[in-house]
């Protein structure tokens, strides 16, 4: 029997959704949990890249996570500071870039330079690029298009092609599958323009619980599907 050669999304994104579910379940602070599941980001990024996928993204924290609890957004900022440093080194070593999706207001103002000190070090990667969607809203980037068209005075009818061109990274490409953990089966927000035409894959695992032969059943699940754009 002639074996077929597995497609691989160009683009794989993640919701990455369960860390605080998987600690409570534990009985471990809910702060664990995020720090499980930022280990596991950095883990199966690297893992989708040595599998020939080019973009993987991750949505780790949205616009409407700023109203949570003071402590548990503050444990998340530190999280950040403590490993972009060393995500900045690994990435750069094994020659992957990393971009982030998202907007500075309010971040904390060392946060938001040492994501974009990660961008800047790691520009020359060629291996794969790993989006993190950092203060991100769907809804929001769309909104920021327009705001920075209408400084850039573009004239005429705005078309899906001039609009694209306008949103953070305008070269991270339309997502092809979009991966949800823990059980929920929504979208919030997620990467709303690029993923007009994506499949979708709920998965009942928590995040920190998500691990390589997790990441290889969903790249087996997406090799069978067929994609028709409309067609």
């Amino acid at each position: 029997m002639e074996e077929t050669t597995p497609v691989i999304p160009n683009h794989l994104a993640f919701i990455v959704d369960g860390n605080r579910r998987w600690a409570r379940e534990r009985n471990l602070p809910t702060l664990e949990g995020h720090r499980r599941g930022f280990d596991r980001v950095e883990k199966v990024a690297e893992a989708a890249i040595d599998r020939g996928i080019k973009f993987v993204s991750f949505y780790i924290f949205s616009t409407e996570n700023w109203n949570r609890s003071k402590e548990e957004v503050s444990y998340l900022m530190d999280l950040v500071r403590k490993n972009i440093v060393r995500l900045t080194k690994k990435f750069k070593k094994n020659n992957i870039r990393c971009v982030i999706l998202g907007r500075k207001e309010p971040a904390p103002d060392d946060v938001w330079e040492s994501l974009m000190k990660c961008e800047e070090e790691t520009k020359d990667g060629s291996r794969g690029t790993v989006a993190i969607c950092f203060n991100y809203g769907g809804q929001w980037e769309i909104a920021d298009a327009f705001n920075k068209m209408r400084q850039a005075k573009i004239e005429g009818d705005i078309t899906p092609e001039i609009l694209a061109q306008y949103l953070y990274h305008p070269e991270v490409p339309p997502c092809d599958l979009i991966v949800r953990t823990s059980g929920e089966e929504r979208i919030s927000g997620f990467q709303l323009w690029r993923a007009a035409y994506s499949e979708f894959l709920f998965v009942k695992k928590y995040f920190p619980d998500f691990d390589i032969p997790d990441l290889d059943d969903v790249l087996e699940n997406f090799s069978h599907r067929q994609r028709r754009f409309g067609h």
